[in-house]
């Protein structure tokens, strides 16, 4: 879509976006090229600066792009640009304490793959891209300081000067995809009968490096999302273009504060990740590990999304923990939705169809938030159990022969849009579909069992009664 879709009947807005990370960024390109006039408010400097890119190492997860975020980069005509820029992994690399591996794929029926792509390369794309159009202005180090949402004024605070100064912008549309801690969400909060929860968990990450061969290439096997499951800790890796991988240990909070000296923290890694460590190197790790602090892991739920002519989207609306790897493609797949409602019900006014946006978004957001919850089990414990890999194995067998009729969870997750409760909704069927044909099955089996027994019984019971006659008889 682009400018040209924007009809009589559905006037050209003028929208300010609070946060220009990758979220707020890719509304903006969205946005502009329907032809509203969008004015995007980012707190922190431009990240494509000199200085920005030299902080960046450290600060975020790698991403894992599937096909919502897809589907959203395709609506900004930007989906080829990334996925040439990214690295296909087909599966999980499972790394055994051992140091056996083993792969499983996502999905082995059809081969689907997610990408892994740079967190501060996507920004600057979408940035550069929202940039282009003559209808989007970026204003960066502008925090939001103040909103007026029934009335769509908000109030923002430059502090690129030495003296920081207020500007005051009126809007048709004002939407926060300010991050976890929103500033917009925090105004709407006061506002009765808006519902919010957040929940940090006990459990801490840590960014590290997996540095390049000496030839360049990858040091593991590059197509594969790479697991270190120890139970009730982790260590994950996702390759990057240069040959690195950037690997995230995710631990209890308490074990990182066991970990504070050279000799604990290679006594540590020597005994769970013994394989990690020499592809890393023990003098690197030390020194990444003693320099950096662990980051915290939070997960937002807020209803409703909107207020007036306000609505949150992305983090501010659902922040959620990254073992699902749906941050991203979630949050994408808010502006893809917002767009089509607004397509949809153009006629309507613009706090009538936030509404609606968010009635339909919300059971949604809850819906992955807490699906993401649940994969960190999967990802440091269950994928080493028997039951798990039985389980999965079915699962793949009868979508192989059942298509969409049976379709697993990851896959409708992550390889389609079906919406996240549905996918919940789904999977709960097939759980009771299995309990069924399990109660069945040992029904079958017990009869069965039965049944020889009796069998075993009568005959054996026969023999001896035979034997004992020919013995009174003699």
């Amino acid at each position: 879509m682009d400018s040209a879709s924007l009809d009589n009947q559905q006037a050209r807005k003028r929208i300010v976006i609070a946060g220009g990370g990758l979220v707020g960024a890719l509304c903006a390109c969205i946005m502009g090229r329907k032809g509203h006039q969008v004015d995007v408010y980012e707190s922190r400097p431009d990240p494509r600066s000199e200085r920005e890119q030299a902080l960046a190492q450290g600060r975020s997860i790698n991403l894992a792009l599937s096909a919502r975020g897809r589907a959203a980069l395709a609506r900004a005509g930007l989906e080829d640009t990334v996925i040439s820029q990214a690295i296909p992994m087909r599966g999980r690399m499972i790394h055994s304490a051992n140091g056996s591996k083993k792969a499983i794929l996502y999905d082995p029926n059809t081969e689907q793959c997610i990408y892994s792509v740079s967190r501060q390369f996507l920004n600057e794309i979408l940035l550069s891209e929202a940039e282009k159009n003559p209808n989007v202005s970026l204003h960066f180090s502008h925090k939001l300081v103040e909103s007026k949402v029934d009335k769509g004024v908000v109030t923002f605070r430059n502090n690129e000067n030495i003296v920081p100064t207020e500007v005051e912008i009126e809007s048709d549309l004002i939407i926060g995809a300010d991050g976890a801690h929103s500033a917009l969400r925090q105004a709407m909060l006061k506002r009765p009968m808006t519902n919010f929860s957040q929940m940090y968990i006990d459990h801490a990450y840590m960014e590290l490096r997996i540095p390049a061969k000496e030839n360049g290439q990858h040091a593991m096997d590059t197509h594969y999302l790479h697991i270190w499951p120890r139970n009730e800790f982790m260590l994950i890796a996702l390759p990057n273009l240069d040959g690195s991988f950037t690997a995230t240990l995710f631990m209890p909070i308490p074990i990182f504060g066991e970990l504070q000296s050279a000799e604990e923290v290679e006594a540590f890694f020597t005994r769970e990740f013994p394989d990690a460590i020499r592809v890393i190197g023990k003098e690197l790790l030390i020194k990444d590990f003693l320099s950096s602090r662990p980051s915290h892991l939070i997960s937002v739920k807020c209803n409703p999304l909107n207020a007036g002519k306000g609505v949150l989207v992305g983090d501010a609306a659902h922040a959620m923990v990254p073992f699902y790897g749906q941050g991203m493609n979630a949050g994408f797949e808010d502006i893809l939705i917002l767009d089509n409602i607004f397509d949809i019900y153009k006629h309507e006014p613009v706090e009538k169809v936030l509404t609606r946006f968010s009635q339909s978004r919300v059971p949604n957001a809850h819906a992955i938030c807490e699906l993401a919850l649940y994969n960190y089990v999967e990802m440091r414990c269950l994928v080493n159990q028997s039951v798990f890999i039985l389980r999965r194995f079915l699962d793949y067998r009868l979508h192989k022969y059942f298509g969409k009729k049976w379709t697993p969870l990851y896959n409708n997750v992550t390889f389609s849009l079906t919406p996240y409760s549905e996918c919940i909704q789904h999977k709960k069927w097939q759980d009771q579909v299995m309990s069924k044909v399990k109660y069945a099955s040992w029904t079958v089996l017990s009869f069965t069992t039965l049944s020889a027994l009796i069998f075993w019984k009568d005959f054996v019971q026969t023999r001896v009664h035979d034997a004992l006659q020919l013995v009174s008889m003699k």
